[in-house]
């Protein structure tokens, strides 16, 4: 029943905002995309900084792949596949760098997510809600499609140090501070960033333990349990506090410090080719 009525919400929400695009934005498309690009430049960076590695970029990775490397750490893992083409399709997809061995090791994983769109509207003047007489739309739930890819990569990459995960966010449902827009007919409407309705950073935080957003926190953490040491993979989560969108040139940067981290975990297994030239 309760599918059935997201089905129903869904249906209706396409049609009142004009197909696809509607639910999902032409803002969140084009973020989506610019992160894509922006992926391309950063394989051009690094073979520029540095000429012995060999880099890849992949738009996807398949689950049968996924599964094989946690069977490698422990054979009972990995054993669950119902759909044999099975993959996830990162935003900014993924880039490797080929290692001493012939393997191919992931350094770079970005994803984008736009959500509300609550400046636009106000600044447009346009009411939203079940009756539009609201300055604010209450903030949706697309953002947690993210976590089932942040959990895949991070069963890829269960026997690394690091995690290469990057997840950009932009939009309304994203605020860190409060800030005021101003609508045609003069009046102004505040946006408080720590209102339960608006704001789903919690909800992403859970894929980085709490720690810090706006912080590469590519290299794992390890602490201490029960006289047991717990390995934590942390995506590092980045937004726009403001309201703001994301320039390339800040996408690039903040990617790239996270794929030089990557190879600075990996020394070791790169150094042959490194040496050799």
């Amino acid at each position: 029943m309760a599918s059935k009525n997201q089905s129903s919400r869904l249906t209706k929400q396409q049609k009142e905002n004009g197909g696809e695009i509607g639910i999902f934005g032409n803002e969140a498309i084009k973020h989506d995309h610019l992160v894509g690009n922006v992926s391309r430049k950063v394989i051009t960076e690094l073979e520029e900084k540095f000429p012995a590695l060999k880099f890849r970029y992949r738009t996807s990775i398949n689950k049968s792949e996924i599964n094989l490397a946690l069977q490698k750490l422990d054979k009972e893992l990995g054993q669950t596949l119902y759909v044999a083409d099975s993959n996830i399709k990162p935003d900014g997809g993924l880039i490797e760098v080929l290692d001493d061995k012939n393997n191919w090791r992931v350094i770079l994983v970005s994803e984008a997510k736009h959500q509300g769109k609550d400046i636009e509207n106000i600044k447009n003047g346009i009411l939203v809600g079940k009756n539009n007489n609201q300055d604010l739309m209450v903030a949706g739930n697309a953002i947690e499609r993210s976590h089932k890819n942040i959990c895949e990569i991070a069963n890829l990459m269960l026997g690394e140090s690091y995690f290469p995960y990057i997840l950009f966010l932009e939009g309304t449902n994203f605020l860190t501070e409060d800030i005021s827009i101003t609508r045609p007919d003069g009046r102004v409407v505040k946006l408080t960033y720590n209102n339960g309705a608006l704001n789903r950073l919690d909800r992403l935080t859970a894929a980085n333990y709490g720690l810090p957003i706006n912080t590469n926190l590519c290299k794992n953490r390890f602490v201490k349990s029960n006289n047991k040491m717990i390995m934590l993979q942390a995506a590092s989560i980045y937004t726009q506090g403001n309201g703001n969108s994301w320039s390339e040139s800040e996408m690039l940067s903040i990617m790239l410090e996270v794929a030089e981290t990557s190879i600075k975990m990996l020394a070791c297994d790169l150094f042959n080719q490194i040496t050799k030239k």
